[in-house]
């Protein structure tokens, strides 16, 4: 009881107990810190208190050194006291590590509280006291600290998170002896980091694992699976040059434990877009995330310094460089990406390092150009003609140019887009470097939309993306714009849809780009958002979202306008989904063509005939020819994703281009002219009687239509009472299939072509946005999503991966041998200074400190041993288990039978020879000598 540590003069309580440990030297001896200052040392055989030490500052942590002769504390005024366990009544020393050493003998000023001291010694040198906390109150806005005092140096090493605890990595586990510490781990708020004691300045160790996918929050990720070989490889070794110099040259300390058994054959990659503009590479082949490659792409804009500086990023309130989409092509390695301030920009990889003078950038000019301008009666004024727009193509813009920054007559902001791009020379690294920036502009004082889909095609050199404005083709390798059409121009004279005028009561809203959510602004209803902020197209869909807090995840990158609902015809149709393909356009083609199927948010898919100029020079002289096929599909709800099946139901993958090094020689550029076939298509020799199967998705139902009659041979109906988030068409089992997520929290599968449904799986109830939004599926039945702002969840709907999965799982803790124990020494032991064992069970255990009190919990051992597995298990994996526990029982009871016998066996042997010893020194003595 507290009142038996404290002096009997003492009426008051002395606080929580903060600390106990016991003395290096003597078990025996307890050293017990209660917060308000007061230390005890406890005799555990007396059952008294030795000495005690009392301060006037709180005690924050106790730590003893090696020899049990000395222990330091730390308090809540910045210092440190340490303390001769002899000399009770006033500390040996006083240390104030970050205090300013006042004049005339003055103490010095109070900092604040450190929260843990370690106190390590070594055998050549002076010992370590590591400290966290302490900083002076004057050091405002500084991150937290963990202080290092070696001998007469202080260093003070800075964290970028709070710390939350630390460890000093010691080359012996015996408290009483020389620690010789060499690291530090220190566990921060969202990083584990080590530091090397061992070395000038402190470095860290390079981490091994990857704790850094939060570093900027995940705004879109994509998972690919079976990728080429050479892709992880590649990754890598451009990844390997941007790693921070200054790292410890050691290798990272904590070992232990085993990797499981890696038992797929293909490779994984994960791609993470984040709210900086970051784009990072993983290699998910693993168990764990290998991070490869990190990808910068703010790089290439001007970077806006204060909010003067800024006036036309006002489309997002934060975060202008976040990425929204991403498509990448494995093979060709081509990456292209979605911004949330209406950019595109595409990256070509390459070994080689290069300086670009000018960065190539195209501005293109979006449209909706329905009900854009209304009479006073709702009447529609017929359309300004765009600039632009057709297959017009556009010259290349050069960064010499003033960024077209012109005001229409009446003062509203016109031609500009919502980042600046740098105009200085730029130095690319090896990896991915820029090929093309594309930015949409205001137009007449409304800002570009956001960019809600988006595809690369490789064998063709062509981008396309679109928002709910329209689409816009370019060809990147010529740097032109070859499509640049409203999303209703697209149907030409075959639109379906009566497009009614806006309600004159429906007011429009003022221009100037979004606002503040929290400050209480309207947001205007046909407005895209940015993936940190907050809102949501449908008002069915935001009653499921309101509990989220979450404001950085509750965004969805897609519109969500899609329920062809009365409240939602005004909405504007937007493009969800784009894809290149070669496959049959109208219904009188009798062999298949390079197109673009087009997907809008009202269930329609268009089909969009490329006309491509045969490779090499003539590719880059003469122009791609686009033109609208006609052909116009149904579905119900917003288009998700569209593929292609050959007659025998294999899945047809979009021509691609094999990656071979842009920066190359012109002999080499030559012979790989020479070896690269005039077409591209893989389906170039198929005839009319080869059909094709188009596979098509949307938010309710997912259709197959036979090719080219256009006939629908399949049709399942998803969901009637809820949507689908994500529908992907993924390979499983040496087959393929439709994988989808409802919002309902349904995982369901679809056999292709038949749509026969295999799988529905109540998985995952959408919490917030953040789910909505990273969830993907993958082939070889994987899929992925963001669970929280720090955390990736994979998971399979594989029952090949589900059998592996306990020989994939890895052992955390691996068998070493225990180093020797210090030597005790022969004048140590002599005068009793050396370490004394201590029996805990003989001083704690009942027969010594008497039954427990009823109050107290008590461990009451249950029905263990064979019986309780016979209850957990059954079948085979049961008797196993049953047989392998009575096979370790039956070792245990042997090897405690043996023990138990040579105890027995010392025992006699003792006994046979005290016996023999008494005999031979009574056996000559009679009896009157006893």
């Amino acid at each position: 009881m507290w009142n038996k540590a404290i002096e009997l003069s003492s009426k008051s309580h002395p606080g929580p107990v903060v600390h106990i440990s016991d003395n290096p030297m003597d078990e025996g001896k307890l050293l017990i810190g209660f917060e308000s200052g007061t230390v005890v040392l406890w005799d555990l055989k007396s059952k008294k208190a030795d000495y005690r030490y009392t301060h006037d500052e709180a005690i924050h942590s106790v730590a003893w050194h090696h020899e049990g002769k000395q222990f330091i504390c730390s308090h809540s005024d910045g210092t440190l006291t340490i303390w001769n366990v002899k000399s009770p009544t006033k500390p040996f020393q006083t240390i104030t590590p970050h205090g300013k050493q006042l004049k005339d003998g003055k103490k010095p000023e109070p900092c604040k509280p450190i929260l843990k001291v370690e106190y390590k010694t070594t055998r050549a040198g002076e010992p370590f006291i590591i400290l966290s906390g302490g900083l002076s109150y004057d050091t405002v806005g500084r991150r937290p600290c963990l202080t290092v005092m070696h001998g007469k140096s202080t260093a003070v090493l800075e964290m970028d998170y709070s710390i939350v605890d630390f460890l000093t990595l010691c080359e012996t586990p015996y408290p009483n002896d020389f620690q010789e510490p060499y690291a530090v781990v220190v566990l921060l708020e969202k990083d584990l980091v080590l530091i090397d004691l061992a070395q000038n300045g402190y470095p860290i160790f390079e981490n091994p694992y990857p704790l850094t996918i939060h570093e900027s929050p995940v705004t879109c990720c994509e998972y690919f699976a079976d990728c080429p070989v050479d892709l992880i490889p590649a990754l890598y070794s451009v990844g390997a040059r941007q790693k921070r110099q200054g790292y410890s040259k050691k290798e990272w300390p904590i070992s232990g434990g085993n990797w499981g058994v890696i038992t797929q054959s293909y490779s994984e990659i994960i791609i993470t877009g984040h709210a900086d503009g970051s784009i990072k590479f993983w290699d998910a082949s693993a168990i764990t995330l290998q991070v490869l490659y990190k990808l910068k792409t703010a790089k290439v804009f001007e970077k806006s310094r204060n909010k003067d500086d800024r006036p036309n990023t006002d489309i997002v309130d934060e975060d202008p460089y976040a990425i929204q989409i991403i498509s990448w092509c494995p093979e060709s390695r081509m990456l292209c990406i979605a911004g949330v301030s209406a950019h595109v920009i595409i990256y070509r990889f390459s070994k080689q390092e290069v300086t670009t003078e000018v960065i190539p950038m195209l501005e293109v000019r979006l449209l909706y150009e329905i009900n854009d301008i209304e009479t006073p009666d709702g009447e529609q004024v017929p359309p300004v003609p765009t600039p632009g727009t057709g297959s017009n193509p556009q010259s290349i813009v050069p960064q010499s140019h003033p960024s077209t920054s012109s005001s229409s007559s009446d003062g509203l902001r016109d031609n500009v887009p919502c980042l600046k791009v740098k105009n200085s020379p730029l130095k690319q690294s090896p990896g991915y470097q820029i090929e093309l920036v594309i930015q949409l502009v205001w137009v007449s004082g409304e800002p570009p939309q956001q960019i809600t889909s988006l595809a690369i095609n490789s064998a063709y050199g062509l981008v396309v993306f679109g928002n709910c404005n329209g689409i816009a083709m370019v060809d990147y390798l010529q740097k032109t714009v070859l499509l640049n059409l409203g999303t209703i121009e697209l149907y030409g004279s075959n639109d379906p849809y009566r497009r009614e005028p806006r309600s004159p009561r429906k007011t429009r809203q003022p221009s100037g780009g979004l606002c503040d959510i929290n400050e209480g602004m309207v947001v205007p209803e046909d407005r895209c958002k940015s993936p940190t902020s907050v809102k949501t197209k449908s008002r069915k869909f935001s009653k499921m979202v309101t509990n989220d807090i979450d404001v950085k995840d509750n965004s969805f990158s897609r519109s969500r306008s899609s329920s062809v609902t009365s409240i939602d015809k005004e909405s504007r149709e937007a493009i969800s989904a784009l894809h290149f393909c070669e496959t049959f356009t109208r219904k009188a083609d009798t062999s298949p063509s390079p197109c673009l199927w087009v997907g809008t948010t009202l269930g329609t898919v268009l089909v969009i005939v490329l006309n491509l100029p045969p490779g090499g020079e003539q590719r880059l002289l003469q122009p791609v020819i686009v033109s609208p096929s006609g052909t116009i599909l149904r579905l119900k709800g917003a288009i998700l994703r569209m593929a292609f099946l050959d007659t025998t139901g294999s899945l047809v993958p979009p021509a691609h281009e094999t990656w071979r090094e842009h920066h190359e020689d012109k002999d080499e550029k030559e012979k790989a002219k020479k070896r690269r076939p005039v077409s591209v298509s893989p389906s170039s020799s198929q005839e009319i009687s080869e059909n094709q199967y188009a596979v098509i998705c949307s938010e309710k139902q997912a259709k197959v239509i036979s090719l080219p009659s256009q006939n629908c041979i399949y049709k399942q109906n998803i969901t009637e009472t809820s949507f689908v988030l994500r529908g992907d068409i993924v390979s499983l089992s040496n087959s393929i299939c439709l994988a989808c997520f409802c919002a309902n929290g349904h995982i369901m599968t679809f056999s292709l072509p038949s749509l026969r449904p295999l799988l529905d799986v109540y998985y995952l109830p959408l919490t917030n946005m953040r789910i909505a939004r990273t969830f993907c599926f993958t082939d070889n039945g994987q899929a992925l999503y963001l669970v929280s702002p720090t955390e990736i969840q994979r998971l399979t709907y594989s029952q090949e991966t589900c059998e592996n999965l306990q020989e994939m799982l890895g052992e955390l803790f691996t068998l070493v041998e225990t180093p020797e124990a210090p030597n005790r020494g022969f004048f140590k032991g002599l005068f009793g200074g050396g370490a004394q064992s201590l029996d805990r069970e003989e001083l704690f255990g009942e027969s010594a400190s008497g039954k427990a009190s009823r109050s107290l919990a008590q461990h009451i051992p249950g029905p263990g041993g064979i019986e309780g597995v016979k209850g957990a298990a059954s079948g085979v994996v049961g008797e196993l288990a049953r047989a392998r526990l009575a096979l370790d029982e039956r070792g245990q009871k042997l090897g405690e039978l043996e023990e138990k016998t040579a105890a027995m066996l010392y025992s006699a042997d003792s006994f046979s020879k005290h016996a023999h010893e008494m005999m031979l020194k009574y056996k000559d003595k009679k009896w009157y000598q006893f």
